[in-house]
């Protein structure tokens, strides 16, 4: 016999032409199994839709110094919050294997099976049609962005999957998959003080909003005995949503109602005109912590921390107030971002909006036993 290549070899070879893949070396997935990571930057920040319904009108956020943009292209519409699950299976994968001393790559090969697995979802013909609609989305999405782009305050603009390719035989059997991730995206996670371990229950999620939630609380309020507080109308803005602030608001009542997020209690709490919404851990967490995120994204406060950034590309709120003693709430928040840390205690002296110190602030509070709870001005004097 010959010892010359294969002529699937010669065709694949061809395919790969002018590819990033014929330059990168491929990060093959040997069993899939790996403990739930997600991103910081992408908890954070409204980078996909968070609904089934194709969306093509642009994200268009914009907070201090930080952009983000995201545009969906007609014939797929933007990725949602549910094709995220893909890259939150390729940061599990990149971290484990770099726990066990493996070299990766942006470069992934694997099977569907392994990435259906691993994300909780069926393995059957159409749960991977649903994959391949994905993967087509993610790669069709275009994100714009300056995090993490330096002292010059460069724009990042990528999609999410650069390139993919399934693997199948002659009679038409998928035998692999292939895809190529960004550089923002693999750096971010190659850095580990950028990656937070999620509970597997998060893909038992149904609803987008909720899901989206769950990655606010886990990146906010973390561990904190308190936990951290925001106002709704600076939510609607933090989650790029389509939907009315009304119905937005509605939305998390009713999801405060179900309390549905693993390891966290939500409760909606009223002062005046203005809704907010406390997000806190339950007792005992079930994820998993690695040894070196916790060192980075454990904080020490006692207190409830809270958010200041601002999030529409028109429009900037205020910083969020803590509801309980100042004296409780000194210490900076590591499980948030760095303008969160910079402004939860700032603009005491504010008057009105979301940076005013309020009455309840200063003199404590009373609650109910509802997850609706009225902040209530104490008269003077009393606890």
């Amino acid at each position: 016999m010959s010892g010359g290549a294969s002529p699937d070899a010669g065709r694949r070879a061809q395919r790969l032409a002018g590819s990033e893949r014929a330059r990168l070396d491929p990060f093959v997935v040997a069993t899939g199994d790996a403990s739930p990571r997600d991103q910081r930057d992408l908890m954070e920040r409204p980078f996909f839709s968070l609904s089934k319904t194709p969306r093509t009108k642009p994200i268009l956020y914009k907070s201090a110094d930080i952009e983000v943009q995201v545009f969906g292209m007609p014939e797929h519409g933007m990725a949602t919050i549910w094709d995220a699950d893909v890259l939150i299976w390729a940061a599990s994968q990149i971290v484990e294997a770099e726990n066990h001393g493996l070299r990766t790559s942006r470069f992934f090969r694997f099977t569907p099976y392994q990435l259906l697995l691993g994300i909780g979802r069926d393995t059957g013909n159409r749960q991977y049609q649903l994959l391949k609609a994905s993967l087509a989305r993610l790669q069709s999405t275009v994100i714009a962005t300056t995090i993490r782009n330096g002292v010059h305050w460069r724009r990042r603009q990528f999609s999410w999957i650069n390139e993919w390719e399934e693997m199948t035989t002659h009679d038409g059997r998928v035998e692999g998959m292939e895809f190529v991730l960004p550089e923002w995206f693999y750096n971010g996670v190659v850095d580990r003080s950028l990656v937070l371990t999620i509970d597997p229950d998060y893909f038992r999620l149904t609803g987008g909003i909720e899901r989206w939630l769950y990655r606010v609380a886990r990146k906010h309020a973390g561990r904190q005995p308190h936990g951290w507080l925001f106002e709704i109308a600076h939510l609607h803005e933090k989650s790029g949503s389509l939907a009315r602030i009304s119905d937005f608001a509605l939305d998390l009542r009713r999801i405060a109602a179900r309390q549905p997020l693993p390891g966290y209690r939500l409760d909606i709490w009223r002062e005046g005109r203005r809704e907010l919404l406390q997000i806190r851990p339950v007792e005992q967490l079930t994820v998993p912590v690695d040894k070196a995120v916790e060192a980075i994204g454990t904080s020490g406060a006692n207190g409830i921390g809270t958010s200041g950034a601002a999030l529409s590309a028109h429009q900037a709120h205020g910083p969020q107030l803590n509801l309980w003693s100042e004296k409780r709430n000194l210490a900076a928040n590591l499980e948030s971002n760095r303008e969160s840390n910079s402004l939860s205690l700032t603009r005491a002296g504010a008057s009105h909006g979301a940076g005013a110190v309020n009455g309840a602030s200063k003199r404590g509070l009373a609650q109910d036993s509802a997850s609706t709870r009225t902040i209530i001005r104490p008269n003077r004097g009393r606890p």
